[in-house]
Order: structure tokens, then sequence, then C-alpha cells
């Protein structure tokens, strides 16, 4: 039996659905024609001229690929983690996710975000990455920005803006390993999920469930669901400029988090160890960030 398997289909979209195909084909010693690469158009990729937040959010890098797995057009998916809604439908279940890569951003243009010129035009979609910059450097403009790699390098060669922010991994994955600057996440905290891969299936689908399982990292899932669970407690959408960050310590989760007014004049912080990524954590890291906020910025996550 062949398994379809449904990406987008970027450039790194494909590099990542490859990824896992390699994966499953090394360890179920499968022959290379028993899995096929579906490549799917979503709206996100077909719209680039607006901001994912204005057009409907993270569902436009998934919807697509949700339908065609449960029309049973594929047998499972591939996506970069933080482009999945933190809601998923009970017939879509996570089945596994690779191992996690370079979680930081990275700058192009500029050799920091201190070296940026005054007045710096930067280019980026992200509402994190935009408060961000602002609570660092109020002077930048902010512009908006969409589409794949190399488009958004190209905006910055021709100087339609003079930097932008892109994920560590997504470059390293396209072999652009040694473009950009990394930013240290103590100045820039990731979003929740950034540099991980995840594969869905059918719940119901029991033995593709089983195959893609044998493929998944558990340190890299057990960080993901604990970021996960906080942006779901905390109400993040993607309009909501959050960071975080679960790494694995000696005694526990460690958990990273940030909350954002989004002209970054106000910012939350929490910095917690010796966690077990419950739920019944996450609502408490949720309240803590929001306990030190603002009214204004508690607002802007819906308390």
């Amino acid at each position: 039996m062949v398994l379809r398997l449904g990406t987008r289909g970027s450039p790194l979209a494909l590099v990542q659905a490859n990824m896992v195909r390699n994966a499953l084909l090394a360890v179920h010693g499968w022959e290379q024609e028993r899995i096929e690469i579906v490549p799917i158009r979503t709206t996100g990729d077909r719209v680039q001229d607006r901001p994912l937040a204005e057009i409907g959010g993270k569902a436009l890098w998934t919807k697509e690929l949700d339908r065609a797995l449960l029309d049973r057009e594929i047998d499972l998916a591939v996506h970069s983690m933080k482009d999945v809604e933190t809601i998923r439908p009970e017939s879509i279940a996570v089945a596994a996710m690779l191992p996690r890569a370079d979680v930081r951003d990275r700058l192009i243009g500029a050799e920091s975000i201190a070296a940026l010129p005054q007045g710096a035009r930067i280019g980026t979609s992200s509402p994190r990455r935009a408060a961000q910059l602002r609570r660092l450097r109020p002077d930048l403009t902010i512009l908006s920005l969409r589409g794949n790699v190399d488009t958004r390098r190209a905006k910055v060669a021709m100087g339609e803006v003079d930097a932008t922010l892109l994920a560590a991994a997504g470059l390293d994955r396209l072999g652009y390993g040694d473009v950009g600057v990394a930013i240290d996440i103590d100045q820039l905290l990731p979003a929740p999920s950034q540099g991980a891969v995840g594969i869905e299936v059918r719940a119901d689908d029991s033995t593709t469930r089983i195959h893609v399982a044998a493929i998944g990292d558990a340190l890299t899932e057990r960080c993901v669901w604990a970021e996960r669970a906080l942006l779901a407690a905390i109400s993040g959408d993607c309009h909501s400029p959050i960071a975080a960050l679960a790494t694995v310590a000696p005694d526990g989760l460690r958990l990273r988090a940030e909350i954002l007014r989004e002209d970054g004049s106000e910012h939350v912080r929490i910095d917690r160890s010796g966690l077990s990524g419950t739920a019944e954590e996450a609502v408490d890291h949720a309240q803590a960030l929001l306990a030190g906020a603002s009214p204004q910025l508690r607002r802007l996550f819906g308390h």
C-alpha cells in the first residue's frame, strides 16, 4: 500500500516533506515507492499581499491539507508546528514530531539589531517579531512582508526593506546555514513550536498512526506540547504577540514565555524550571503572565 504524504508546495515545505518521507523509509526499511508526496496549494500560499492575521490566520496553512486528509485523498500531512492552530479537530491527530532544529530567528540585512540604522525598514508579517523589534528599537519602521524564504531574501537584496527576520530552522533546511545572523533567544524569544516539524494523520487511522509514531522525537514532542498548552491557556492566536520556549533541564522542563503589546511598549516574561509540562501548569503560567500585565495588554489576549 502506498502512503500519500500531503504537504504545501513551497520549497521549505517540500524539503520538510522529504525529511519525513526519508525518516519513514529508513525506520521501516521500505522501498522508495511506498510513499508518494502530494503537494497541495493552500490559501496561505495563494494570498501573499496581506498579513496572515487579516485573512484568516493559521488555518490558511492547514485547512486544505485537513480537507484532503479527512477526504482520504492523503494519508498523512506534514506541517511546521508553529503554523498549526492551537485547537485542532478531534478527527485529526499529531502522530509525531521530528527532532527540533535551531529555534532562533536570524536577522537578514544587518549584523545585529543594534547595528540597524536609525529608522531602518524591517519587513515581517509576524506580530511577535514586530512587537519584539519595537520593544528593542522603537525607531524602526515595521513593514508587512510575506512570501517564502527566497522571496523575502530578495526583498532585502532589492532594497525594498533594509532587513528581515527568518527562522533559522527553515534557512538551515534549505541549505542557507550561512545566511543571516542568529539572534540570541534572550533577545528574541521564538514563537511557540518554532523549529518543529509535525505529522498529522486521521485520528481513527491506527495503522498509519503507529507507522508515523516510530519517527517521533519524544523530547521535541514534550517541549512543543508544553508550549502549545501555554498558548491555549492564554488564548493566544495569530494576532497575539506571544513567544514561548520549553527546553529539557535535569530537573524537568524549563519554560520561558513572553507576551507583548503590539507597539512593544509593554512586555511580561516568565522563566520557570522543574516543570512537568501539564495543562494545569500551563494555566498557571498563563495566569502569571497576565497578572503582570496592564489591562490593555490583557485585553489583547481576550482577558
